[in-house]
């Protein structure tokens, strides 16, 4: 029987020139084996050479030939058509690559300017010549050094920069350019050559966040959508995929329109007979704070499932440890217990210095439309431009979905809390103002429309990357109070998720998004799931960490002259957390590979915090100071006490840490939604940030595991995958009911049933259960008197084991 496009499951490959098509295609035996129903892929169309992400898309109109090109796509397709799986791939609407002269729009834009047929595909402001910021000096020194040059590709004279770049030059100029003078050769073309450090302030097309090598696309035309879409249709059309995940939709002009639109094209096209049945399933990457709802009216499946690994994480979090370890952080930082004043600074700083050249344009857009209308006459430029930057200061959510003439009901809320958190930052006398903008984004403002409509759209994509920067980017990277709760989509202000809030949750899911995805691990997360799960376990004990790292800053004392206390602290969290499971203390190869991933994740960490160092003035003797740090600690020969330390630790809390990861695995298999398994973590999940979480993954262990001596999480996860596969309807539709748990440990589990017409799912899972396992408690005395409702008792119900999920008819 074919599926339906809707996945039961799903399992995600990142394809790249090393990892194609073809490699897929012999592992979708294994996929099958384990019970996945749907392979979901990181984009497939042609991105720049030698791309490991796919992201940076130069032509959306093929498919990639270093992944093998359509047919071998085709192949893996019909090889997981044999075994009833289907796809869904990854798309990207919201930018292009353009570094690297592969980009044939882009290219044309840069040989005829505003007059291209192209032109209108990126969004650029042609008030002036398109800003090319590639220079590593200004323009007149890299002219005199001679590192600007003409050459000839393919019969046409280009100028080469560094013999790195090679640009078109105009039509005009092609039959004089192997003699004209270089400076006046480049002062005619369509674009101004610059240093890449004018990007931040002179930028002047809209790039993908701070990114100079990825421009924003204009979806929301029609041309530009039908020419980015047209091969995703014809996949569609032909059954090759059954689905998309939307990439950065909030980057969009009008996510919501877009959305829709999407859907109704999808929804149009007629397939063969024997294709899946049912619409095309459509997920979003979209960030949603911890109380904003997704709008039920865009027609999509849901979110690719950042607020469910967000959730889940929080879960596993205990209450309690929010306190003693912000003291701790705070001790040893010196810096602030709570994450609002690291998050406030970072804004501040990413909106004066990375997003100047959009912040300005926003105030423009701004000051033109109130310069439409009488009733804004008093408004000056500096009244607007102070405005739009105390919003982004305390704006709670990525952006609003305004159209400048409408918005929907739920950005009222968000307006309201932005009032409550602005107040202590608004100039006296300038409250209206605000609320000149607020009304704007309400789609109630005074003023020309059109004018109106460009204002919002310029400050929601400014909004949507200053809190992805900011926040993920920066504060994240600043404030250690524990890393498990930094992480992409997370509130870092929040230690813990009460187990009545999850439940919640889980019963709106259900209601509203029996279809969305269900994460734990990304191809964008900072720490694996089981990094993550390690860590959690700290909250749990608090005091035995302090004890321990307080020991460790004596250990390192000796190496860690001139390390910022704060950096040495997030290097004892990350060793702990990443600590591989098989790694021992006296393994000196072992430990220096560790240490070379350490050392890439400290470059990575330092550069983003922008604090000691950062990617535009890297400080290579701060960052040298800390690798030595983590090269020490990693050498037998000169760490054997703190390594001995660590790898006690370790094993204490270890029983404690896998409870946590099977938790976690039991949760995402069970609650509503479409759980996704990113690759190669059916096994533990260590890794740290990209691209540490995009290593090879090594299969033949992986399948060795299947056929073989199944590890604990594998082995739950095939469990869970084949009662998925067993009662695909219970889990699609079924409903999420709480069972109430009593008794004197009613806080440490979480029990709830699926319930379907048919059968029904009754799951009990052990939550913050460290100190049991720390003191090898029995089963029997720890869980004393706490029952389920019917009055089973969960000493019962558990024995020994790490979660209770059994089948159930649909009236038990």
């Amino acid at each position: 029987m074919t599926p339906p496009t809707t996945p039961r499951a799903t399992y995600r490959f990142q394809f790249h020139k090393d990892f194609t098509f073809a490699d897929a295609e012999a592992l979708v035996p294994y996929l099958d084996t384990l019970g996945i129903s749907h392979l979901y892929a990181s984009p497939i169309t042609t991105a720049r050479s030698g791309s490991t992400h796919g992201y940076d898309v130069v032509d959306p109109t093929r498919i990639n030939p270093e992944l093998g090109g359509e047919e071998a796509f085709r192949s893996l397709v019909a090889a997981l058509r044999k075994r009833d799986m289907g796809v869904i791939i990854d798309i990207v609407p919201n930018h292009m690559g353009v570094a690297g002269g592969e980009n044939a729009w882009w290219n044309d834009v840069l040989t005829h300017g505003e007059s291209s047929e192209f032109a209108r595909y990126f969004d650029i402001d042609w008030r002036e010549k398109l800003v090319l910021p590639i220079l590593g000096d200004p323009l007149a020194e890299t002219i005199a050094s001679g590192a600007i040059k003409v050459e000839q590709v393919d019969g046409r004279h280009v100028l080469e920069a560094y013999g790195e770049h090679r640009l078109p030059i105009r039509d005009e100029d092609q039959a004089t350019a192997a003699t004209d003078d270089i400076a006046a050769l480049v002062d005619r073309q369509h674009y101004r050559l610059a240093s890449w450090r004018v990007a931040n302030d002179e930028l002047n097309w809209r790039r993908f966040f701070t990114i100079n090598d990825l421009a924003g696309l204009r979806a929301e035309d029609p041309v530009v959508f039908d020419a980015t879409h047209a091969l995703y249709f014809r996949l569609y059309a032909e059954r090759l995929i059954d689905g998309v995940r939307v990439d950065h939709v909030d980057g969009l002009t009008d996510p919501a329109g877009y959305c829709r639109h999407l859907r109704a094209r999808l929804d149009s096209i007629e397939r063969p007979a024997d294709a899946p049945p049912g619409p095309a399933y459509i997920v979003i990457e979209k960030i949603l704070a911890d109380d904003e709802p997704l709008s039920t009216d865009w027609g999509v499946d849901g979110t690719s499932g950042y607020d469910f690994m967000e959730q889940v994480t929080a879960l596993l979090h205990a209450p309690a440890g929010a306190e003693p370890l912000a003291e701790l952080w705070a001790d040893i930082s010196g810096r602030s217990l709570d994450f609002a004043p690291e998050e406030l600074r970072a804004r501040q700083e990413l909106l004066a210095w990375q997003f100047h050249a959009q912040h300005r344009d926003c105030v423009e857009a701004f000051v033109v439309l109130a310069r439409s209308t009488l009733e804004c006459d008093g408004l000056t430029r500096g009244m607007i431009h102070r405005a739009i930057e105390r919003l982004l200061w305390v704006f709670p959510v990525y952006r609003t979905y305004g159209t400048g003439d409408a918005a929907p009901a739920a950005d009222a809320a968000i307006r309201e809390t932005v009032r409550q958190r602005i107040a202590q930052f608004v100039p006296p006398g300038e409250t209206a103002v605000i609320e000149h903008m607020l009304a704007w984004l309400a789609g109630e403002g005074v003023g020309d429309a059109k004018l109106a409509a460009e204002a919002v759209r310029k400050f929601q994509q400014l909004s949507a990357p200053i809190a992805a920067k900011a926040v993920e980017d920066t504060a994240f990277y600043r404030y250690g109070c524990l890393l498990s709760r930094n992480d992409v989509g997370f509130d870092a202000a929040r230690m813990s998720l009460a187990i009545d809030d999850f439940q919640a949750a889980m019963v709106d899911r259900a209601r509203y998004w029996p279809a969305a995805m269900l994460a734990t691990a990304t191809h964008d997360h900072k720490r694996g799931e089981d990094v993550r799960a390690r860590l959690a376990v700290l909250s749990e004990v608090p005091h035995l960490w302090r004890a321990r790292v307080q020991r460790w800053h004596e250990l390192a004392a000796r190496f860690a002259d001139g390390v910022d206390p704060a950096d040495a602290y997030m290097l004892f969290q990350t060793l702990f957390g990443a600590w591989p499971e098989e790694l021992t203390a006296s393994d000196a190869k072992g430990l220096s590979d560790f240490a070379e991933r350490i050392v890439a994740w400290q470059e990575k960490a330092l550069r983003e915090a922008k604090m000691q160092s950062s990617w535009e003035a890297p400080n290579e003797a701060y960052e040298s100071r800390c690798h030595d740090l983590a090269r020490a600690l990693l050498d037998p020969a000169r760490s054997k006490a703190f390594l001995d330390d660590m790898t006690a630790f370790i094993a204490q809390i270890a029983p404690a840490a896998a409870a946590n990861g099977l938790a976690q695995v039991a949760l995402r298999y069970t609650v509503p939604g479409v759980p996704d398994l990113y690759q190669g973590t059916e096994t533990a999940d260590l890794s740290l940030v990209d691209p540490d979480n995009r290593r090879p993954v090594d299969y033949a262990r992986l399948q060795a595991s299947l056929d073989g001596k199944t590890p604990a999480k594998m082995a739950l996860i095939q469990q869970l995958l084949a009662m998925r596969r067993d009662n695909p309807t219970l889990f699609s539709e079924g409903r999420h009911e709480r069972v109430a748990v009593t008794g004197i440990r009613a806080d440490r589990v979480i029990a709830f049933r699926r319930v379907g017409k048919e059968a029904s799912l009754r799951c009990v899972v052990p939550l913050r259960c460290a100190e049991r396992h720390l003191d090898r408690i029995d089963a029997r005395d720890w869980w004393g008197d706490t029952a389920l409702s019917s009055g089973e008792r969960i000493a019962d119900v558990l024995g020994e084991r790490s979660v209770s999920i059994e089948m159930l008819p649909a009236k038990s």
